[in-house]
């Protein structure tokens, strides 16, 4: 076999049972085999249209393959000051993660009040409304959202959030993802035969862990975000490599990627502090409550750190 690509330090090799990757034909079928599994409207759209009294909410766009049904939504704090730093929360960038969207939206909902006299809260909380409905983390056309935010990128969420956040200058962001069994059993055996590649087993690792970017890691943030989440749950302990999906640990529950040259979303701006957290919704010692608070307290750990350290 040959290697064909590594990305987050895995080794992507040529499938020579496969001729070729799935082109139009079979990008068309895999849709067509996607069922809608839940409402956004009834499950994210309401919850956020609740906080319209407290929030400035309004619409950055809609997809294209459903407008009415997958309107795009951002909540900003009311009475925007242009003198104080933002905070940006995103979620649903895979629409998948259930944690991310409803963690956001738990959040803003009860707890950016108590940090707005020093912060402007901008929260994105579901940029894959059609992912959010189908539990995919692919988009309609086949694209991983996560791996396309730059200009003219081929991801219709992507691009429509970007040009949102073009009028922003975004201090910190908090990336707000989680990682089901489903990557392994659903999402990469279609990335397999989309792409024609073998991709090694890996297993998930089970807790809470936190992504930052090699070009401003800030570990103390981190950590803070990491001992945050530990009141609420558990943290992904290290294999017996020292790594959590073949990359070396920081720290307990910390790992670095490139986030520019990946494309990820917490890489798209300059962001003194970033990170990405990761939930492990399928853990037996887990409920979806606890998923949505660990996001919380991923966030509160996050600013209460930032405002120490003002």
């Amino acid at each position: 076999m040959e290697i064909v690509f590594r990305l987050r330090h895995t080794i992507f090799m040529k499938n020579e049972n496969q001729k070729s990757p799935w082109g139009p034909k079979e990008k068309e079928q895999w849709f067509k085999e996607q069922k809608i599994q839940r409402s956004y409207q009834d499950e994210v759209v309401s919850k956020i249209l609740q906080l319209k009294d407290r929030y400035d909410v309004s619409t950055y766009g809609a997809l294209s393959i459903n407008p009415e049904k997958y309107p795009l939504f951002l909540i900003r704090s009311r009475n925007f000051n242009p003198a104080k730093k933002t905070v940006l929360i995103t979620g649903g960038v895979h629409g998948y993660e259930t944690s991310g969207v409803h963690g956001a939206l738990l959040f803003i909902s009860e707890h950016a009040s108590q940090y707005e006299a020093t912060y402007n809260f901008v929260c994105a909380p579901c940029l894959s409304p059609w992912g959010y409905e189908t539990i995919n983390r692919w988009n309609h056309q086949t694209i991983d959202p996560n791996r396309n935010f730059y200009p003219d990128s081929p991801a219709e969420e992507c691009r429509l959030f970007l040009k949102a956040m073009e009028p922003y200058q975004i201090f910190a962001h908090f990336d707000l993802h989680e990682t089901p069994d489903t990557d392994n059993t659903i999402f990469r055996p279609a990335l397999e035969q989309r792409d024609a590649i073998v991709i090694p087993f890996s297993p998930i690792p089970d807790g809470f862990y936190t992504v930052g970017s090699t070009h401003k890691p800030e570990l103390e943030f981190q950590k803070a975000v990491i001992e945050s989440v530990r009141k609420v749950t558990h943290i992904s302990p290290a294999d017996d490599k020292g790594e959590l999906l073949g990359t070396p640990i920081e720290s307990e529950g910390i790992i670095l990627y490139d986030m520019k040259k990946l494309f990820l979303c917490g890489g798209f701006s300059e962001a003194e502090f970033m990170t990405t957290t990761e939930v492990y919704p399928d853990s037996p010692t887990v409920t979806d409550e606890i998923c949505n608070r660990a996001q919380v307290a991923a966030i509160v750990g996050g600013l209460n750190y930032i405002l120490k350290r003002s």
